[in-house]
């Protein structure tokens, strides 16, 4: 069965252009590295090492630090122990109908205002904290500072980073310089961390595109390293990760509640991400892929398999501008950037806003009856001040009435 399988996944046909075979790109020299499949076996064992590495960061470098920027954690009243409704928000539903409150209040003899409460609260009980979505962007800017540093300087001074026909020129006999090695590994091995820890991190409002986003590209990189793309799979990736540290050092500084330094990397941020993601990576990525490579080879599965995974990609990066560009078109013209726009503003997956407490809390009651109380005071000092003023207008008017 096993044979069969593998003789059935690594078909020539799907792998390589038409012409070439497995034994044309195998290693004839020491010097000379070739790309192998087994080599992706290597990623899984790295994705748990960069759990482990971020779980050590984040507490003894990230949390540290947050406290130094000024994070800042929202004070959350913590829901009544009631078994029954804890068992009912676990199993069944966050946020029951209105005839199920009605059953719960019969259950559990509490009222139809109690049972909401109480689900709002065990709602904000759940929500991350600021120190924890602080945690998790600098664990990311720091990896993809690291990784595009890194693969810049590795690339800089290859010819296909000026010349993209270079990418195809020899295909696929290419061997592949350590450091590019490296940085697919590391790559592929990250990708699947995040994909691996995406029940446990924050939930944003693209929960859903960012998922498609980690397995597309966890298969974009893996079918790029296996079938010898990895020139331009090089380029793919150091196009993303030059504007991703911009993003998460501005959540950062977000959560820290540095507002202007927020703005200004967003602002560079959102330039950034247009310029690499809407016009170079369609432009020259894309294009070479498309177009130039079948000056090279005749187009076979790989090729179509591969520049679907592109636009795919490509489709994510058309739906983030458009959310970025009406962040942009809101802070330029409304001086302002509200909450709900920001593509990457953690939210629930029910829940989109903070919901607020309910009237009825003590602390919250009696804030509000102290300024009710104020203002009460203050319009009857103005009430009786307009009173005086009338009384002494109308007595410098009698003399000349008489």
């Amino acid at each position: 069965m096993e044979a069969l399988l593998n003789e059935w996944l690594w078909q020539e046909e799907y792998w390589l252009p038409p012409g070439i075979h497995w034994q044309d790109i195998e290693m004839k020299e020491d010097r000379d590295r070739f790309p192998l499949p087994r080599d992706l076996i290597y990623t899984l064992p790295l994705a748990f090492a960069f759990i482990a590495l971020r779980y050590v960061f984040e507490r003894l470098i990230a949390v540290p630090l947050s406290k130094y920027l000024g994070v800042k954690d929202r004070v959350r009243i913590r829901a009544a122990s009631v078994p029954k409704l804890e068992t009912f928000y676990k199993e069944n539903s966050r946020q029951p109908s209105q005839s199920e409150v009605l059953s719960l209040g019969k259950q559990c003899g509490l009222s139809q205002r109690k049972i909401q409460t109480w689900f709002r609260h065990r709602r904000n009980q759940d929500r991350p904290s600021n120190t924890k979505k602080f945690c998790e962007a600098s664990w990311r800017f720091l990896f993809y500072l690291v990784a595009f540093t890194a693969g810049l300087g590795s690339l800089i001074n290859t010819p296909w980073f000026w010349d993209h026909r270079e990418c195809w020129r020899g295909y696929p006999k290419q061997p592949v310089a350590m450091p590019h090695y490296w940085y697919y590994i590391l790559e592929l091995g990250f990708y699947l961390s995040l994909l691996l820890c995406v029940s446990v991190d924050v939930k944003r409002k693209d929960f859903k595109e960012q998922v498609i986003h980690h397995i597309a590209t966890i298969f974009l990189i893996g079918f790029s390293y296996c079938a010898n793309y990895v020139r331009v799979g090089t380029l793919v990736m150091l196009v993303h990760d030059s504007s991703d540290f911009l993003l998460e050092s501005a959540k950062m500084f977000h959560y820290a509640g540095w507002t202007r330094t927020c703005d200004s990397l967003f602002v560079i941020f959102s330039l950034v991400f247009l310029v690499t993601r809407l016009v170079v990576f369609p432009g020259r990525v894309i294009h070479t892929t498309l177009v130039v490579s079948l000056e090279f080879f005749e187009a076979f599965f790989g090729y179509y398999f591969f520049n679907t995974l592109l636009l795919v990609l490509q489709a994510l990066h058309i739906f983030w501008a458009y959310l970025i560009l009406r962040m942009v078109y809101k802070f330029m013209f409304l001086g302002k950037v509200e909450r709900d726009e920001r593509s990457d503003e953690e939210s629930d997956v029910d829940d989109e806003e903070e919901e607020p407490e309910e009237e009825g809390d003590e602390c919250s009651w009696e804030q509000r009856k102290g300024a009710i109380n104020s203002k009460l005071a203050s319009l009857a000092n103005n009430c009786v001040l307009n009173n005086l003023t009338n009384q002494r207008n109308i007595n410098s008017r009698l003399p000349k009435a008489r």
